[in-house]
């Protein structure tokens, strides 16, 4: 679908993509999944080298100022690989867009520049243990005290935690003011002050060093303020574009990967003299497998399409990590179905990819958080066409959205 809409020279870049795919060993793989890697820093580093992070950044920095289309297509191919690389790929697009947006050039070159070359590995810290989906309910402080801001609090889920150099952290900076007024952004560097409490054992998505931080009065340079001061909630939604557009393409890209296994399994195994593809009971869960990634792709395109126009992309980039994440989820059970008892093993990835899809639809915001905004922002839009119920109810009063809260916004 990609090569409808992609120039040949971003095509090659996707070319790219798969070559590098092609080039991780199975080895690490497994090691992540076992646990036995703390952090994959080669697979960032040869991403680096190969200058494939942060495609969309400026090429000062380090990316290849390239579209929102090219990225979603890279992004499919590393999600091939599961949802732990997939992510620790991502992480770079969703933290650079909050510093090159909201960044100073000193930020960019301290921070953006050597993450792009793989020479600094990034994490973010949203999470609380007490907030999940109601980030503006923050408690963890940023107090100002001469130069600095001394950090306090807790995070966690922290993908990175233990991996990362430095993190951009949210924090409450106007202890009096509503949420979404009183958090800030922050480059947070790694030190003695940084302790990860908690590694979790995750079902699936391992190997990524996922933890809990607790942050012991961390002194942070004024300077390291990613924004404006109380700023963060803009810095937040700007960071949910490619937060959600890259869930959906990798989850597309993982589901892909699990449904051309079960189809070549399919081709080659037998049942009742015949190719068991050839039994409609297979075939027909092929089928539905396929158009449901399609139309999962087809939406993805529509998201970085709209995302690329410098329009306003919250609805469909929340439909479509909504779609993208549910079709992967769906996909891989279909593939698992498709190849039977075998499926069910660790002889093929097709479990592997099933624990880690089931996260995808958890993450960066549950499915049922993007039903919410979905339906939000679909009412403004009727609403600023006129008053809802005027064509069959003349005198039923309007709905007023402004009074309705909701926990991204």
């Amino acid at each position: 679908m990609y090569e409808h809409i992609l120039t040949d020279e971003e095509k090659q870049v996707v070319e790219e993509a798969r070559d590098f795919v092609r080039s991780i060993p199975s080895d690490l793989l497994k090691k992540m999944d076992a646990e036995e890697t703390d952090y994959p820093r080669s697979f960032v580093e040869e991403a680096a080298r190969r200058n494939l992070l942060g495609l969309r950044f400026d090429r000062r920095w380090g990316g290849r100022s390239g579209r929102w289309a090219l990225e979603a297509a890279v992004i499919e191919e590393v999600g091939a690989l599961g949802s732990a690389l997939g992510c620790l790929y991502s992480l770079v697009s969703i933290v650079g867009e909050g510093i090159e947006i909201f960044g100073t050039d000193e930020q960019k070159a301290e921070y953006l520049a050597p993450m792009l070359a793989g020479k600094r590995i990034c994490a973010e810290a949203l999470t609380e243990p007490r907030g999940g989906s109601d980030f503006f309910g923050a408690t963890c402080r940023a107090e100002p005290k001469g130069d600095e801001f001394i950090l306090s609090g807790q995070k966690r889920f922290v993908v990175g935690a233990d991996g990362a150099d430095f993190f951009l952290v949210y924090a409450r900076t106007d202890p009096e003011s509503a949420g979404h007024n009183a958090l800030s952004a922050f480059l947070v560097d790694r030190t003695d002050a940084v302790e990860i409490r908690t590694k979790y054992n995750l079902m699936g998505t391992r190997g990524g060093g996922t933890g809990r931080l607790v942050f012991h009065d961390v002194p942070v340079p004024k300077k390291n303020l990613v924004g404006e001061l109380h700023g963060g909630g803009a810095v937040f939604n700007r960071m949910m574009v490619p937060e959600r557009l890259t869930s959906a393409a990798g989850a597309i890209g993982t589901g892909r990967a699990a449904l051309e296994v079960a189809s070549k399994y399919a081709d080659r195994r037998f049942a009742f003299g015949r190719k068991i593809r050839k039994f409609q009971g297979v075939s027909f869960q092929i089928a539905d497998a396929v158009t449901e990634l399609d139309a999962a792709r087809a939406l993805t395109v529509a998201a970085a399409l709209q995302a690329d126009s410098g329009r306003d992309p919250r609805r469909i980039v929340s439909e479509a990590k909504k779609f993208g994440t549910t079709a992967g989820w769906n996909v891989i059970n279909r593939a698992m179905q498709v190849m039977g008892g075998i499926g069910y093993t660790d002889v093929y990835p097709v479990e592997r990819f099933l624990r880690d899809a089931r996260l995808t639809m958890i993450w960066t915001g549950t499915n049922e958080i993007m039903n919410l905004l979905i339906q939000h922002e679909y009412f403004k839009e009727l609403l600023a066409r006129g008053p809802l119920g005027r064509d069959t109810e003349p005198d039923a009063p309007s709905a007023d959205l402004e009074d309705e809260k909701y926990p991204e916004e």
